[in-house]
């Protein structure tokens, strides 16, 4: 990695002609175009990194009715909507301390939001964890499969009891997976980029499954938290505000062509909408066997 240039993170998987790294106009949540009035949004791992510095205020931004905050620790949520009624009075908050692997926390956390809101329009999938490290041999199994507990199992608990907390089968919702660099091979964290390549195709059957659903994951760029590994500090960084504005983008019904599909947030979203026929008649940014298949290839 270390003979690769400082913007390869980006250019390397670039799918629009234009790419960013700081916020922009067309995803700026204080944009009309991209307002989420009314709108409450479940937002885990939100007491810190880019959930509690880029995706909450860009949720407050767009002007949602009330973010619902999820992590492990209750005084981290506290603080962090302790800042949202600071910058943004109008908007409710709800925090609820959630072990997010187990059924019981989870369920728990949707009866909250039962009793409080009725049910939520948005999940954004934020949380998780990378345990362990390094090739397999070396790793321990117990950790390894500890990235699965809460990057996959988390995920899969979570949109099940937002689905069934929906008033009905067709009331329209949104559910974001953020699945950091899920299509690399990277040997020294199989762990965590296989439990989140594993959420990239739950987007895929969410969306498959429930067509009143905005199912959509998304790399979240390469922001510097407490997460990010010493061997990716020295390329450029993605900004917060970057991450949790597309986010919030996702929410809006402009984006719904792309459930089922995997984005980065380096990708300018005015050049998605402008390939979305392609997107959609193609079936781009799925995953895929790189192989031509199918029995007609042999017939004569």
């Amino acid at each position: 990695m270390e003979q690769l240039p400082a913007d390869h993170f980006v250019t390397s998987m670039q799918f629009t002609k234009h790419t960013h790294q700081t916020l922009y106009k067309s995803i700026d949540p204080s944009n009309p175009e991209n307002s989420l009035h009314g709108k409450v949004v479940i937002i885990t791992g939100a007491s810190r990194g880019i959930g509690a510095e880029g995706t909450v205020p860009a949720y407050a931004k767009a002007g949602v009715k009330a973010i619902v905050l999820v992590a492990t620790n209750a005084e981290k949520l506290k603080a962090v909507a302790e800042s949202v009624h600071k910058n943004y009075p109008q908007v409710d908050t709800l925090e609820v301390a959630t072990n997010i692997s187990s059924q019981e926390s989870v369920a728990a956390l949707f009866e909250r939001v039962r009793e409080k809101f009725g049910h939520a329009d948005i999940l954004v999938n934020g949380a998780g964890v990378q345990a362990g490290g390094g090739n397999i041999h070396e790793e321990d199994a117990s950790q390894w499969w500890a990235n699965f507990e809460v990057n996959i199992k988390g995920a899969h608990l979570l949109a099940s009891e937002f689905i069934k907390a929906l008033p009905s089968p067709q009331t329209p919702a949104t559910i974001i997976n953020v699945v950091t660099g899920a299509w690399y091979v990277l040997p020294f964290a199989s762990g965590y980029l296989i439990s989140k390549l594993a959420s990239v195709q739950l987007t895929a059957h969410l969306a498959a499954a429930y067509p009143n659903l905005t199912a959509v994951a998304v790399h979240p760029g390469l922001v510097e938290t407490d997460m990010m590994m010493e061997e990716f500090k020295r390329f450029n960084k993605d900004t917060p505000e970057l991450s949790g504005s597309v986010l919030a983008w996702l929410a809006t019904k402009k984006a719904h062509f792309l459930s089922g599909r995997f984005i980065s947030v380096n990708w300018d979203v005015d050049d998605l909408v402008a390939r979305k026929d392609e997107i959609v008649r193609d079936g781009l940014l799925q995953l895929k066997l790189n192989a031509t298949l199918g029995k007609e290839q042999f017939e004569v």
